[in-house]
C-alpha cells in the first residue's frame, strides 16, 4: 500500500510507545477511563465551555460581537474537517496498529479508517482557538483540554504524534485564516438577531449591551408624535 506517511520515523513512533506503553502498566480501570475521556469527556468538557462562554458573552457590552465569534468557533470546526477529508485520503496513512501490532489499543472499530490527522485533536483545538478569540481565560482552559485531547489519542494507540501535530495545525489555520471573512458576516447576522424575538440569544436581558437594545428598538418603533394643534385663530380663518 503506497501511503505517504506509512515509515514513520523513529521521533514519531518512539513518542507513540512511550505514551501508549503507559496504558499497558495501567489498571484496567485508568485505561476504560482515559479511554472514554478521550473519545467522549474532553469533547463534553469542551461543550460545557462553549455554554459558558455564550452564558457571558450576551452579558457583555459587545455582546452580537462576541456571540458572533462564539459560533464561528464551531463552524470553524465543520469546515476543518471537510478539509481533512482530501487530506486524509491524500495521505492514506493506516492507524499505528495496523503497522505496529505490539501496541495496546484501548478502542475497538478504528481498524478501517485512516490515521492522519486526528478528527478529536482537529476539534478540540479548534474549538480551544475559536475560545481564545472571545474569552481568554475559557479559551486558555480549553486549550488544556485540547493538550490532553492529543495525550489520550495516543495513550489509546489510535494516532501518532504527527497525526495530533496535524490537526492542531489544521484548525488553528482554519479558525485564524477564515476568521476575518466569518466576522464580516456573524456579525451582522447577530446584530439582526437583536431585532428580533431571537434576541435572548445574543443579548442577556437585564444586561448594559440588553438595555441598550430595548432602548434602540423602543425608538425605532415608537408611535409617531401627534402633529400641535391649531391655534384657534387659524381655525377661524379657515372655517
Amino acid at each position: 500500500m503506497s501511503t505517504l506517511l506509512a515509515d514513520t520515523g523513529n521521533p514519531d513512533l518512539g513518542l507513540l510507545q512511550a505514551v501508549n506503553g503507559l496504558a499497558a502498566g495501567a489498571p484496567h480501570w485508568v485505561d476504560s477511563l482515559v479511554s472514554w475521556v478521550g473519545e467522549y469527556g474532553i469533547l463534553l468538557g469542551l461543550a460545557a465551555l462553549c455554554l459558558t462562554a455564550w452564558l457571558q458573552a450576551r452579558r457583555r457590552p459587545d455582546a452580537p460581537v462576541a456571540v458572533a465569534g462564539l459560533i464561528w468557533a464551531p463552524v470553524a470546526v465543520a469546515l476543518a474537517e471537510l478539509a481533512n477529508l482530501p487530506i486524509s485520503a491524500i495521505v492514506d496513512r493506516p492507524r499505528p496498529f495496523v503497522d505496529h501490532p505490539e501496541l495496546v489499543v484501548l478502542v475497538e472499530g478504528k481498524e478501517g479508517t485512516l490515521s492522519f490527522v486526528s478528527d478529536h485533536s482537529t476539534m478540540s483545538m479548534g474549538i480551544a482557538v475559536g475560545l481564545l478569540l472571545v474569552n481568554r481565560r475559557l479559551g486558555l482552559l480549553a486549550g488544556v483540554l485540547a493538550l490532553l485531547q492529543g495525550f489520550c489519542r495516543m495513550f489509546m494507540g489510535v494516532h501518532y504524534p504527527t497525526d495530533v501535530i496535524g490537526g492542531y495545525a489544521l484548525a488553528t489555520a482554519v479558525v485564524l485564516l477564515l476568521a476575518p471573512i466569518a466576522m464580516a458576516v456573524l456579525v451582522p447576522f447577530c446584530h439582526a438577531l437583536t431585532r428580533t424575538a431571537l434576541a435572548p440569544l445574543v443579548v442577556a436581558r437585564g444586561s448594559r449591551s440588553g438595555r441598550a437594545e430595548t432602548r434602540r428598538r423602543r425608538r425605532g418603533t415608537a408611535a409617531p408624535a401627534p402633529a400641535p394643534e391649531e391655534p384657534a385663530a387659524e381655525r377661524d380663518l379657515a372655517a
